[in-house]
C-alpha cells in the first residue's frame, strides 16, 4: 500500500468517525428531554354546532363582539393582537367571543397554541357544521364567508358594525364606545 492510499484510508476513517460522533451527539438524553417537553397550550376551545352557535348570537343586554378567524388565515393572525387589546380594554363591559373556522382536529393543538401565543383570554369556540353557509347567513346577510370577519351586535341584537378583512383598532373601539354611551 502506498502512502497516498494509507492517507485516504485514514482520512476516510476520520470522516466516518466524525459522522458517527455527530449522530450520537444529536441524540443525547438532554436533547430528548427538551423535545419531550409539552407544547404550551392556550385556553380551552369549545367545539360548537349550529344550535350552540345560534344560542351565542342571542342578545343578553350587552354589546356582543364576535370575530371569525382561522390559524391558516394570515390576515386573521395579523389582526389578533388588536383583538386581544380590545378584549382587555372592554372586559366586563361587552361580551367578546372568537369563533375559529379551523379544522376540527386542531381543537386541542393548533388553535389553543395560537391563542396562548397571543395571550388571548376571550372565550374561544370552534364551529363545526355540515352547512357553513347557513351559519354565515345567520350572522349577516352581507357576509360572504371570507376571513377575518368581525361583527359587533348592539344589546338588542342588531348589527352595529361589521367588517370583512382586517379591523382597525380605533374604528372598532369607537363603535363599542358609541354603544356603551347609548346604553347609559
Amino acid at each position: 500500500m502506498d502512502l497516498l492510499s494509507s492517507f485516504r484510508s485514514i482520512a476516510g476513517a476520520i470522516a466516518l468517525g466524525w459522522l458517527l460522533a455527530s449522530l450520537i451527539a444529536a441524540d443525547t438524553p438532554a436533547q430528548q428531554r427538551n423535545s419531550a417537553q409539552p407544547v404550551p397550550t392556550g385556553p380551552k376551545v369549545e367545539k360548537i354546532d349550529e344550535k350552540r352557535f345560534a344560542e351565542l348570537l342571542k342578545p343578553d343586554g350587552r354589546p356582543l363582539l364576535i370575530n371569525f378567524w382561522a390559524t391558516w388565515c394570515v390576515p386573521c393572525r395579523e389582526e389578533f393582537p388588536d383583538l386581544v387589546k380590545i378584549d382587555a380594554e372592554f372586559k366586563g363591559k361587552i361580551d367578546f367571543i372568537t369563533i375559529s373556522l379551523d379544522f376540527e382536529d386542531e381543537i386541542d393543538t393548533t388553535v389553543p397554541r395560537f391563542l396562548a401565543e397571543m395571550k388571548a383570554e376571550m372565550p374561544a369556540y370552534l364551529l363545526v357544521t355540515p352547512d357553513e353557509t347557513a351559519a354565515i347567513a345567520s350572522v349577516s346577510k352581507d357576509w360572504g364567508g371570507g376571513l377575518p370577519f368581525t361583527v359587533l351586535f348592539a344589546p338588542d341584537g342588531t348589527i352595529a358594525y361589521q367588517r370583512q378583512g382586517l379591523i382597525k383598532h380605533e374604528v372598532v373601539t369607537a363603535e363599542i364606545e358609541k354603544l356603551l354611551t347609548e346604553g347609559k
